[in-house]
């Protein structure tokens, strides 16, 4: 089976999950605890703003996450049980594997050679980005994507350098760049369905999952000459590198080290921060 094939029948199971999801809306009680959160994940809303500078990444700004306590309900979680069990899976990986990896990565290569492979990747999710601007019509900041990709993609050498960090700006978008389709879609409206954990992307939901695979049509890795395991491996080599930037202050453990309920709390930290981003 295709990378495509796969997408395109993953996606329409879930908009099918999503149909018999509506008691979602209804379920749990107002969110608090937990502030911050960050998974060795790509389930981010894509993931295409979240290593851009300039913008923030995605889970910068928890330390906010007060303001946005009564936003949403606690999301439905019928499948507690099997979410749980992957969570733990997840986290042992992290331990286990991911952080070990990573940091042996960082000991090997220098900060300078990791930052150009995250700019690189980074650019080329211009297209995730240009979309669901247009699409939530922040049409000033598509305008800025735009003029960035042309710059970093030209002159800084098909995105490895960020020229455009240290330009000056005569004027900055009104609101942040879109986050990906799953903030497109909760601005439409649209409500999470279920929450989800994923084994190695992470906390998730119906709408964003479908907004990420969504967003994968707009990847420009996805429609290369790869079979299934060279594009996973693609995707774990820039998570690995991403992850060897962040390994300092890491708000994962942050929250995970003392949580009683380390489950809930990413759970619920996770959802409010979905719902900060769709209120950008």
């Amino acid at each position: 089976m295709s990378y495509r094939l796969f997408l395109s029948v993953t996606l329409a199971a879930l908009l099918l999950m999503w149909g018999g999801a509506s008691f979602a809306s209804d379920a749990g009680t107002p969110l608090d605890g937990a502030k911050q959160v960050a998974q060795f994940s790509d389930m981010k809303g894509a993931g295409a703003a979240a290593d851009a500078q300039g913008d923030a990444s995605d889970y910068d700004d928890f330390d906010d996450m007060d303001e946005y306590a009564d936003t949403e309900t606690l999301i439905a979680d019928p499948l507690s049980g099997v979410n749980l069990v992957m969570f733990h899976f997840n986290d042992a990986m992290y331990h286990a594997i991911f952080k070990p990896v990573a940091t042996g990565y960082a000991w090997a290569v220098p900060p300078a050679p990791r930052q150009w492979v995250r700019n690189f990747f980074t650019n080329m999710l211009y297209p995730v980005r240009f979309v669901n601007n247009i699409l939530q019509g922040k049409f000033d900041a598509a305008y800025m994507e735009t003029s960035k990709f042309i710059a970093n993609t030209s002159w800084g050498l098909l995105g490895f350098a960020d020229v455009t960090s240290t330009m000056k700006r005569n004027w900055e978008p009104e609101r942040p760049t879109a986050d990906g389709l799953g903030q497109t879609l909760g601005k439409a409206g649209i409500g999470h369905g279920i929450y989800i954990v994923w084994p190695f992307i992470g906390p998730s939901s119906i709408r964003e999952t479908a907004g990420w695979l969504g967003d994968s049509y707009l990847d420009p890795l996805s429609y290369g000459d790869l079979s299934f395991v060279e594009f996973m491996a693609i995707r774990a080599y820039k998570n690995v590198n991403t992850l060897s930037l962040q390994l300092r202050g890491n708000e994962y453990e942050a929250l995970t080290e003392g949580a009683i309920d380390k489950y809930a709390a990413v759970r619920d930290a996770y959802i409010r921060f979905r719902a900060k981003k769709v209120q950008e």
